[in-house]
């Protein structure tokens, strides 16, 4: 179900992608999360083969060129299944490979893109930092500048992939001017010396999708691995517009995939001799999860179809990322409960997108943290939190 018609070549490749993640992934989803394993290199190189890799990369590096939207439909039916797969494909289409399509040179495009489209390698991005999590401008790994190019020392953390990744789009301080000004960004490579992470992260939700911190004991990145130099965070966290994006998408699928089961589960469920979406309480609370639903694709859609192939609104990602989060979150604690103590067993997999919707919420900003972002962008203006 969406709110509005999609364009012919949306369905083709939704439908496209809704069977493949049921045919090759939906039989191992349960097993997955419940053993933590991520995303093999062969079924990652098989979303390449497939496509789902370069939806919204050049077509000179060997992706579609198609706009945000296509990719996003494609990720909302992989995380309806599986969103350790879905996170491969949210990953090589919102997440730091578009930092480099849009920021980077044309030779680092040419370097690093083509084996993302194809599945062969992988890019995380590394922001959060112990003491910088939702500030993240009180970051303190810097990037030295030596003979050649920089040399790195900090530690990151939360990162999404850390240890499994090829590569860290690492954000740091590459000059001693305050606040902003002294961010730009590197890429760091696994195995140059001085890289190592930490023990992976036993998270709540998000299993199959690794986390560890990235530690950076003094590491050489060479000159042609730095993609944006210092004072350049505005135009990196203009970039990661997209990245909000995508991770709005994952929420609306979590919902969407709450609503879908709950709707079948009430119809099929009977109590005291009925279904129980005969039971008014069931009908008011499944009208609250469409309602949830179809308000927050909506924001979802507005703001991929303003991106088309650029960036998308700051301010209408912000809404979207803020609606879809919190509605994952409701409505797959509405699914709960209308399930029962089924709902709460691992069989049914309502209490995995439970756990999931909440991981989406505090990645790539929190919902209070897009408030600030929703009041700063409606006011025309700047707030300091530190006053």
């Amino acid at each position: 179900m969406t709110a509005v018609a999609e364009h012919p070549e949306i369905d083709e490749i939704r439908e496209l992608a809704a069977r493949v993640a049921a045919e090759v992934f939906g039989p191992s989803a349960g097993e997955r999360d419940v053993a933590r394993t991520p995303v093999s290199v062969a079924e990652r190189r098989r979303l390449g083969e497939l496509g789902f890799l370069g939806i919204a990369l050049p077509e000179r590096f060997g992706g579609a060129g198609a706009p945000l939207p296509q990719a996003l439909a494609v990720i909302e039916e992989f995380a309806k299944v599986s969103r350790p797969a879905a996170f491969q494909i949210f990953e090589a289409n919102t997440g730091p490979a578009q930092v480099i399509n849009h920021l980077g040179t044309e030779e680092q495009r040419a370097r690093w893109l083509p084996p993302i489209i194809r599945g062969d390698s992988t890019m995380a991005v590394a922001i959060s930092e112990p003491d910088a999590g939702s500030a993240a401008t009180d970051m303190r790994t810097r990037a030295e500048r030596v003979d050649g190019g920089y040399v790195v020392s900090g530690v990151k953390r939360w990162i999404s992939n850390g240890g499994e990744a090829d590569r860290y789009l690492l954000y740091c301080r590459m000059s001693d001017a305050p606040g902003a000004k002294g961010i730009g960004a590197v890429v760091v490579e696994k195995g140059m010396p001085g890289l190592s992470f930490g023990r992976p992260e036993r998270l709540m939700g998000f299993r199959g999708i690794p986390s560890a911190d990235v530690i950076l004991d003094g590491v050489r990145v060479p000159e042609e691995n730095v993609v944006v130099p210092a004072g350049g965070f505005g135009r990196l966290f203009g970039v990661f517009a997209i990245e909000r994006l995508g991770n709005s998408t994952m929420s609306l699928a979590i919902g969407q995939a709450a609503l879908d089961r709950t709707r079948e589960y009430v119809c099929r469920r009977e109590q005291f001799g009925k279904p129980l979406a005969e039971f008014q309480s069931v009908q008011l609370a499944l009208a609250d999860m469409l309602l949830q639903v179809e308000a927050a694709r909506l924001l979802v859609e507005r703001a991929a179809a303003g991106a088309g192939t650029g960036l998308p609104d700051p301010l209408q990602t912000s809404l979207a990322k803020c609606a879809a989060n919190e509605m994952a979150k409701r409505v797959t604690d509405l699914a709960m409960q209308l399930h029962g103590g089924n709902g709460y067993t691992e069989e049914y997999g309502i209490e995995r997108l439970h756990r999931d919707a909440h991981g989406w919420a505090i990645a790539g900003g929190t919902p209070a943290m897009q408030r600030i972002r929703i009041a700063s962008e409606l006011l025309g203006r700047r707030f300091d939190q530190r006053r």
